[in-house]
């Protein structure tokens, strides 16, 4: 089969892990905007079922979403009561957000959707290539996220 794009961008790999991360990410918006959400607020139901609650400004950082729209993000989900805000009890400054049982039940529900939609859109490759897929952008992920999170690489 002769391949459609140009061989030259075939073999860079930011221009295949781009490609190829528009797929998915595609398929994954779909597939959450069938519960009538974005996929700002399911990352924010899932770093908090994930992490537990936290402060607004680290739910923020943690997602690397821009603070103050994470407040809009913020208004709709707790507006479905799938979170609460509350004052942080170690600064009572601080707003902390709070994950409700309702959110809970909508986030698990939609991380089952959410691996249905990645083992689809990777179902040309084995589990064993799709895990090694996964190590390996992890590892590219984590080299960028180390600078901000304080690393040293």
């Amino acid at each position: 089969m002769t391949e459609l794009r140009p061989p030259t961008l075939l073999a860079l790999p930011s221009y295949l892990a781009g490609h190829v991360g528009r797929i998915g990410h595609r398929m994954l918006v779909d597939a959450i905007a069938g519960h009538d959400l974005r996929l700002p607020h399911f990352a924010v139901l899932t770093a908090l079922a994930d992490l537990g609650p936290l402060p607004q400004h680290e739910l923020a950082d943690r997602l690397d979403l821009n603070r103050s729209h994470l407040v809009g993000y913020l208004d709709d989900v707790e507006g479905r009561e799938l979170v609460r805000r509350e004052r942080d009890p170690d600064d009572r400054r601080r707003q902390r957000v709070v994950l409700t049982g309702t959110g809970k039940s909508l986030q698990r529900k939609l991380a089952a959707v959410a691996e249905r939609t990645q083992a689809e859109f990777l179902h040309v490759l084995s589990e064993k290539e799709r895990e090694t897929l996964v190590r390996l952008l992890r590892r590219v992920l984590t080299a960028d996220d180390g600078p901000r999170a304080g690393g040293d690489k």
